[in-house]
């Protein structure tokens, strides 16, 4: 037992350093003492004792350092002792994480008990090398057969959903992750209403979606690192199935909430602004976190990022820079989402909503119906020509998708008298007719 004890005492530090807090200005912190760089943690805690928070270091200058809370700063003073915890900050990985819902830390907040974890994997990792990725020449079966049969994706490919709010981004998210034939599911709600998360594991995704998938949450009401963070713990969690061979379908929805954390973080830290308020570290983490997706060496990631459009405005700073670096984009309009007296998201996830096929329009109604008769079996690829479509509520310009499908892969000719699957041009409604050119 003595040993025991003499071994306990050998591996406790000599040294323990303190630093203590100078200044508080809104979201930042000040404090003095300390020689720590960016990105490590410390803790932070009151004089009492009855206050302790967790903070990060985000910039540092010749009177000391800046740091930022993972919580409130309720109950800090002038003069809390800070200390630093972790030199290297990660996440703990391991098999036993799926099934399991984190916090933006990597925390388990489900209440089933500790993480069954064999390593731990750094934050913020380079992206592959550019030569060691595979080609993105395998399709990836999403289970929604509107991007299946037209917007067809690549495993290790990165797609954009982009829309405005309320159009159906999450509920088609929630249909992928069910349905998807992938390995594994990351799954990363940040700055989500809180509402809706349990809704999205309980509904969307389901209980067998949920037993092959790790889900990170970070929602709206918590501190802009915590939601910065949730990005990168989903990615390493990725990263690390990646590497035992795994494909990995990455979801994180949604980036631009991301990207609002990024600005409130870098606005706090006297960054200057530019485009809309965005400073300019905002544009230069976004491709270093989209790059980190991806066909490797060993395993592929397959990303799917939503993308939240400020005002339906396609054109924001942020839906741009990320169309710029995604290979390929997914639309959904929330004119197309209000033609039909279905709810938004059953059209916009039907995926065809309206589709221009030479002078032949479409309707939601009849694509809706027609939903079995696309084909269940994808085209061979062909990721060297650049396939655009356009389908209205649902639009892609996709760098990597299939070739155009062949005259056997002939739609449905548009409802006619005869062919109308469900009734007779007699039994159409008024205001059916009105809706539908064709039809009029």
């Amino acid at each position: 037992m003595i040993s025991l004890a003499m071994r306990a005492v050998d591996d406790c530090p000599r040294f323990a350093t303190y630093g203590r807090v100078v200044r508080i200005v809104g979201l930042v912190i000040e404090a003095v003492g300390l020689e720590l760089g960016l990105g490590e943690l410390c803790r932070i805690t009151s004089l009492s004792g009855e206050r302790s928070v967790l903070g990060e270091v985000v910039g540092f200058h010749e009177r000391g350092i800046l740091l930022m809370p993972l919580g409130e700063l309720e109950g800090l003073h002038p003069g809390c002792s800070v200390y630093p915890v972790a030199r290297l900050s990660g996440v703990e990985v391991g098999p036993g994480m799926l099934g399991r819902i984190l916090d933006g830390l990597g925390r388990p907040i489900d209440g089933k008990g500790k993480l069954d974890v064999c390593d731990r994997v750094p934050l913020s990792c380079d992206p592959p090398n550019p030569l060691d990725r595979r080609l993105v020449d395998q399709p990836l079966e999403t289970g929604v057969r509107a991007i299946d049969g037209l917007l067809t994706m690549g495993r290790g490919q990165r797609m954009g959903i982009f829309s405005g709010s309320g159009v159906g981004k999450s509920t088609l998210l929630g249909m992928i992750a069910r349905r998807a034939k992938a390995d594994v599911n990351v799954i990363a709600l940040l700055g989500e209403r809180g509402r809706e998360v349990r809704d999205f594991i309980e509904r969307s995704l389901g209980p067998e979606g949920l037993a092959r998938s790790v889900v990170v949450v970070a929602t709206g009401d918590q501190a802009a690192l915590v939601r910065a963070r949730g990005a990168l713990v989903a990615t390493a969690i990725a990263e690390y199935f990646r590497d035992q061979g795994q494909h990995v379908l990455l979801m994180v929805d949604s980036i631009t909430r991301v990207a609002m954390a990024w600005r409130e973080i870098g606005l706090a830290v006297g960054e200057p602004p530019t485009t809309k308020g965005y400073p300019p570290s905002v544009f230069a983490m976004l491709p270093r976190l989209l790059e980190r997706a991806g066909a490797a060496r060993v395993g592929a990631i397959s990303g799917v990022y939503t993308v939240l459009v400020d005002g339906d405005d396609f054109n924001e700073p942020v839906a741009d820079a990320a169309r710029s670096i995604l290979d390929g984009h997914i639309v959904l309009t929330r004119k197309l989402a209000s033609w039909t007296a279905n709810t938004a998201p059953r059209p916009t996830s039907c995926g065809v909503s309206k589709r221009r096929i030479g002078r032949r329009k479409i309707s939601s109604s009849w694509a809706h119906t027609n939903a079995a008769a696309i084909p269940r079996s994808t085209p061979p690829c062909n990721f060297a020509n650049r396939f655009s479509a356009c389908s209205g509520s649902v639009r892609t310009t996709s760098r990597h998708s299939v070739r155009r499908a062949p005259p056997s892969w002939g739609w449905p000719a548009p409802p006619t008298a005869s062919t109308h699957p469900r009734r007779n041009r007699e039994e159409i409604l008024p205001e059916t007719r009105a809706r539908t050119p064709y039809l009029a």
